[in-house]
């Protein structure tokens, strides 16, 4: 069994943060927690963006660990990595509490 990462290096979590960052990706991942399951179709229909868009940020959702995919017929069935998730709110958070630690310099 696959032990669950509580938290992501620096620059990874800085790169999850990235992924973030757009607000279609931020879109799609809500709607994804708030659901078991979504495909493609039910998220163009839901954000009112095309199918390419939604597809494309699926795909660095998927590279970034945050969303699973899952072959199921002719669709793919989308979901949340919760631990994915959890670890990078930990990481987060660890950053800030290293910062808090710190004099200002400045």
């Amino acid at each position: 069994m696959a032990t669950v990462q509580t938290q992501l290096g620096a620059g990874e979590a800085l790169d999850g943060l990235a992924v973030l960052a757009d607000p279609v990706r931020r879109q799609l991942l809500v709607h994804l927690v708030d659901r078991d399951v979504c495909t493609c179709g039910d998220l163009v229909e839901e954000l009112g963006v095309g199918q390419p868009t939604v597809s494309h940020h699926l795909k660095v959702l998927r590279e970034a660990g945050l969303v699973a995919g899952e072959r199921c017929g002719r669709y793919v069935n989308y979901t949340v990595v919760p631990e994915r998730l959890r670890a990078l709110g930990a990481s987060v958070a660890a950053l800030g509490e290293r910062a808090a630690e710190r004099p200002n310099a400045c």
